[in-house]
Parts: structure tokens; sequence; C-alpha cells
């Protein structure tokens, strides 16, 4: 009878042990099969994230399009005072080589004191000494500033331009508004602009990508302007209301109806004329805005105009995590 027990005992160990055995091995499959899949998804997530980015900079480099036109008129301002001033310089580079000139004649006693003041009455007749110790350093300050300020809208450019990556920084987002304000001066020169930067926290954010966003929308207030017969008007104001921070942008324009709030962001959707919009810009905006957490709000009435309001949570917390 004891036998018998331990017959029974090692039946059931072998039976569960291969029930065991068998569980390891089913758990060891899917594991390998989770494995396998999670990869997959991190690669498509990794394939998702580079397309993202590659149309991001491709609705860029439309908008770069856009303000080309803008831009080179507002470095053709500073650029022509330079080269006159330049040109001016010139004409006074030669005048001081004479006047050098005479002078080392002078010094080396090689003329006589009558015959240099002549010389020096010819000189001042051409250009007077006292207009010229004036005029010399207006001109090369003049000068200055207009290069420095071809340097900046050039660096402003390129900054937008370039590739951005998708990290973030703790930061205030009104620096964004105002680099789009700043690239977009020129084309916003015939509209009333007004802005209202209230302080607000500083949140988690892509500095760049917030500062594409207000460009586009932007781009649209003032697009959506072009045929009024009254002044144009558009107001940008940030300011923080309940841990959220709002950027709001409203225009005057021709506004915009229910059918074409509900398919503002759809891909390839756009109401401008063939060859003025990709139809992606408002897409790209709503890609930024929810990649921040964030949301659009549009009120729009036509033939009275459009606001349009990307309203962020404050973000406060990454930063304690980060710092931690």
């Amino acid at each position: 009878m004891f036998e018998t027990k331990m017959d029974d005992f090692k039946q059931a160990y072998l039976l569960e042990k291969a029930a065991r055995e068998e569980a390891e091995q089913l758990l060891a499959d899917k594991s390998r099969i989770l494995v396998a899949l999670n990869s997959e998804l991190e690669q498509k997530i990794a394939d998702l994230e580079h397309h993202q980015a590659m149309f991001i900079q491709a609705e860029k480099m439309a908008t770069l399009g856009t303000l080309c036109a803008g831009v080179a008129h507002e470095i053709n301002n500073p650029l022509a005072y330079s080269i006159s001033n330049v040109d001016c310089l010139k004409t006074y580079c030669n005048y001081f080589s004479e006047l050098l000139a005479v002078c080392d004649e002078f010094a080396c006693s090689d003329t006589d004191k009558a015959a240099f003041c002549r010389q020096l009455t010819e000189l001042n007749k051409v250009h007077s000494f006292r207009f010229v110790a004036d005029d010399l350093p207006e001109l090369i300050s003049d000068t200055s500033q207009g290069l420095q300020r071809i340097s900046k809208i050039v660096a402003n450019l390129l900054d937008f331009s370039r590739p951005k990556s998708h990290d973030k920084q703790f930061a205030d987002m009104t620096e964004a508004v105002k680099s789009a304000v700043k690239l977009l001066a020129n084309q916003l020169r015939n509209c009333h602009l007004h802005t209202q930067y209230s302080p607000i926290s500083q949140s988690w954010c892509n500095l760049p990508a917030i500062s594409q966003v207000i460009v586009n929308i932007l781009i649209n207030a003032k697009q959506a302007c072009d045929n009024l017969s009254a002044k144009a008007e558009i107001s940008v104001a940030v300011y923080e209301l309940e841990q959220h921070i709002y950027i709001d942008v409203e225009d005057n324009g021709a506004g915009m109806s229910e059918e074409t709030i509900a398919k503002i962001y759809d891909p390839f959707y756009t109401t401008k004329p063939v060859g003025e919009g990709t139809g992606m810009g408002m897409t790209m905006v709503y890609a930024i805005v929810h990649e921040h957490q964030g949301r659009i709000d549009i009120q729009s009435t036509e033939g009275m105009g459009t606001r349009i309001s990307c309203v962020f949570p404050v973000q406060s917390q990454v930063r304690k995590t980060v710092t931690s």
C-alpha cells in the first residue's frame, strides 16, 4: 500500500512538472512574441516621429517661401544705405590719402610751410575738414547698425529654417511669440499690430516649434486681411489663466464659415488660390499644440474676423522631475 501511494505521488509530481514546464515554455514563447511586437512598435513610433519631423520641416520650408519676399525687402533697406555709406567712405579714402601724403612731405621737410598751407587750403575746398570730422563717425555708425540689422535678420531666418530637435526646455513661451512677430515684421508693416505680453509661468516646451505655430497663424491672419478696405488690425496677446498659458491671435479679416472651421485641420485643405497655400499649415499647428498637451480654440465670424487661441497647460511638474 505504501508503494502504491509513492507511485501516486510520483505520478502527480511528474504531471505537475510537465504542466509547469509547458507553462514556462508557453510563457517564454509569449515573452519572445511580446518582445518582438514591442520592438516593432518602437520602430514604428520612431518612424512616425521621423515622418512628423520631415512633415514639419517641409511645411516650414513652404512658410519660408512666404517670408522670403518680405525678408528681402527688409534686408534691402539697410543694405542700400550701407552701400551708399561705403561708397562715400571710399571717396574719403582718396581724400585722406592725399592729405596724409601732403602731411608726410611736410614732416620730411620736403615742403615749406607756405606750400603746405596752400595744399591744405585746396584739400579743405574739396571736403571741409570740419564736415568730414562730423560726417565720418555718423557714416561708420550708420553702416555698422545697418550691417548688424542684416545680420540679425539673416540669423532669425536661419534659426527658423533649420530643422529643430524635439528637445524641450523650461522656458517662457513669450520668447517664441516675440521671435515670430520679429520675423514677420516686414509682412505685417501695413497692419496695425497690437501686442500685449503679460507675465506668465515658465513651462516645459519646444520654443522653436511654438514660434513656428505663431508664424503660421500670423501669416493666415495677415492674408485674411489682404482685401480689406479698412485698416487691417491684428492683435497678439500672451497671458496666463488658471494654470494655462493662452496665446491669442485676433484679426478683423474675412473670417471663416462653420464649414471651413470644421475642415481647418484636414491635411491639404485650403481656401487660398492654387499656388498660395499648401493646406498643411494648420495641420502642423494642431500637431505641435497637441504635442504640448494643448488645445486650439477658434472663434470666427464671416466678414468680421477671427480669434485663434492656443491654450497650453503650465507643465511645471516636468521641471521637478528633471531636477530631481
